[in-house]
């Protein structure tokens, strides 16, 4: 209603209210999955020719970090310039620019294509470009420092999820540990499992539910398509803003209509409320009629 929870049933009213575990997946639930370029380190290349190289190998993706790219590398940019894109799922892309071989994607990738890159001491997503023109460093380009914003109520939403009585938090990404670490750290969350894929959050939910203590229940917080298997596999999942993907909102037990992560204490509260209503509800019938047969 008013307070723009949605519970699909009373049964989720109940798991909610034992509700002693919180997952988070990070990006769109505790961050606002808004990504700037914050800063470019470039090798030979000029740090103009680096985002553009950059912007057009990840053009053909709708993720949030391609689209921070192509942003600032100045929006419009000409698809006919890049030929076979190729996605390396949770590393990045490497495809044919102006007829020069480019990849832009993470460590992890560098890796694969053998060439050396450098570690960069900005706390960000990191996006390592190699360019064939360039035969320094094994045609290491650079890096682009790539940051998500954390939502304003993150820090707080944590601490409300504590003082309702969860006793513990995690939150679950696909970036690097240090990020994770980072954000974790600011936020006040009890546990971060960084570098997942999106088949490894299932796992790691998995793990999680087998140490529960009998009775307590886990939820997990997520927004996007790819959460869909999560949201399914926990004893509640909960869906964050209407604005979410259909399949997420499908696949979970709670739909919170905004993007405010103080939705979810709210929510427990009143699920708390809720049954403890009908608890007293059951008491007091109880009690009328034992004294009517008296």
């Amino acid at each position: 209603g008013k307070e723009g929870v949605l519970i699909k049933g009373s049964n989720y009213l109940e798991a909610l209210s034992q509700t002693k575990t919180v997952v988070f997946d990070k990006t769109g639930t505790l961050t606002q999955g808004v990504f700037e370029v914050s800063a470019v380190h470039h090798s030979p290349m000029a740090q103009e020719k680096l985002l553009e190289y950059a912007a057009l190998a990840e053009c053909a993706s709708s993720h949030p970090i391609s689209k921070s790219l192509q942003k600032a590398a100045g929006g419009a940019l000409d698809r006919s310039r890049v030929t076979d894109i190729q996605e390396h799922s949770g590393r990045g892309v490497t495809a044919v620019v102006d007829g020069v071989a480019v990849a832009a994607g993470n460590g992890k990738l560098m890796e694969e294509l053998g060439v050396a890159w450098h570690e960069c001491h900005s706390v960000g997503t990191i996006v390592h470009i190699r360019d064939s023109h360039i035969a320094v460093n094994g045609e290491y380009a650079g890096h682009i420092v790539i940051s998500d914003v954390e939502k304003p109520h993150s820090r707080d939403a944590i601490a409300a999820l504590k003082a309702a009585g969860v006793t513990k938090t995690v939150m679950l990404t696909g970036d690097i540990q240090k990020v994770a670490d980072y954000v974790a750290r600011d936020l006040g969350v009890d546990e971060v499992r960084a570098e997942l894929l999106p088949a490894d959050k299932v796992e790691r939910v998995e793990e999680l539910l087998k140490a529960e203590p009998e009775g307590a229940k886990l939820a997990f917080v997520g927004d996007g398509i790819n959460d869909a298997p999560v949201l399914s596999r926990a004893d509640i999942g909960i869906a964050m803003g209407a604005m979410g993907s259909d399949a997420a909102i499908e696949a979970a037990d709670v739909v919170l209509m905004d993007d405010d992560p103080m939705k979810i204490a709210k929510a427990i509260k009143i699920s708390r409320k809720c049954i403890r209503i009908v608890h007293e509800n059951i008491v007091f019938s109880l009690g009328v009629k034992l004294l009517c047969l008296l």
